[in-house]
């Protein structure tokens, strides 16, 4: 099933993180069923690089840019984000309707 990116924020209703586990619920518009995915938490992506020089210079802004670094939720320009990752674990309860431009549930 090819997943069409701009269409699952429709089907998305919240995002739940704590501090293991990312729950997404997807709720189909048609049959009103709500389908859960779960994924480990997995913090930020990307490699942050911060030199001892930098920590003992700047210790307050060396901890915020480590330990605060904004997830990303969704994002147009990158397919790995937290929502593509947990409808593609449940790509199967849904099935993409030509008619109606929008997934639909499969049940």
């Amino acid at each position: 099933m090819p997943i069409i990116h701009d269409k699952i924020l429709s089907l998305l209703e919240y995002v739940k993180i704590d501090s293991a586990s990312i729950v997404c619920h997807f709720r189909c518009k048609e049959s009103n069923k709500e389908v859960i995915s779960e994924l480990a938490f997995e913090p930020y992506d990307g490699k942050i690089e911060i030199t001892w020089k930098e920590m003992l210079l700047h210790p307050i802004e060396s901890y915020n840019r480590y330990y605060h670094t904004p997830i990303v939720i969704y994002s147009h320009d990158t397919h790995e984000t937290i929502v593509l990752k947990a409808f593609k674990k449940v790509a199967s309860h849904f099935k993409w309707n030509s008619e109606k431009q929008q997934y639909v549930c499969n049940d």
